[in-house]
């Protein structure tokens, strides 16, 4: 094995997955589970401070809120006072800011970020 080559695999892995993080460490590669890696990076984030949500206007934020909690364009509009071309302008911002393509995967987003609980 190479110095410095290893792997992390918590210990009920799969047989594949551990044979994925053997070949990775003959590679001299590092490999992380994927249980491994969010933990990892949920560390950094909370390290550096900077959170799924930080790339994201107030604004964009408040229409991703108002999405994730089920409503239509017209009355996103109609809570902000805004028109609906701006709200529209507003969720293709996000999709292209977060290279999220879909109104289920914005959800799925502000749920995993912790803007919206998954009861609302």
């Amino acid at each position: 094995m190479t110095a410095g080559a290893c792997g992390y695999l918590i210990k009920d892995a799969a047989t594949k997955e551990l044979e994925l993080a053997i070949r990775a460490a003959l590679q001299g590669q590092v490999y992380l589970s994927p249980a491994v890696s969010k933990r990892v990076v949920d560390g950094y984030l909370q390290q550096t401070g900077a959170g799924p949500l930080d790339p994201l206007t107030p604004r964009q934020r408040e229409v991703l809120k108002l999405i994730a909690e089920g409503l239509g364009t017209k009355a996103i509009a109609f809570r902000l006072g805004v028109s609906v071309k701006t709200v529209e302008t507003h969720r293709a911002q996000l999709m292209e800011r977060l290279d999220i393509h879909d109104v289920p995967g914005l959800v799925r987003f502000a749920v995993r970020s912790g803007l919206v609980s998954a009861d609302a």
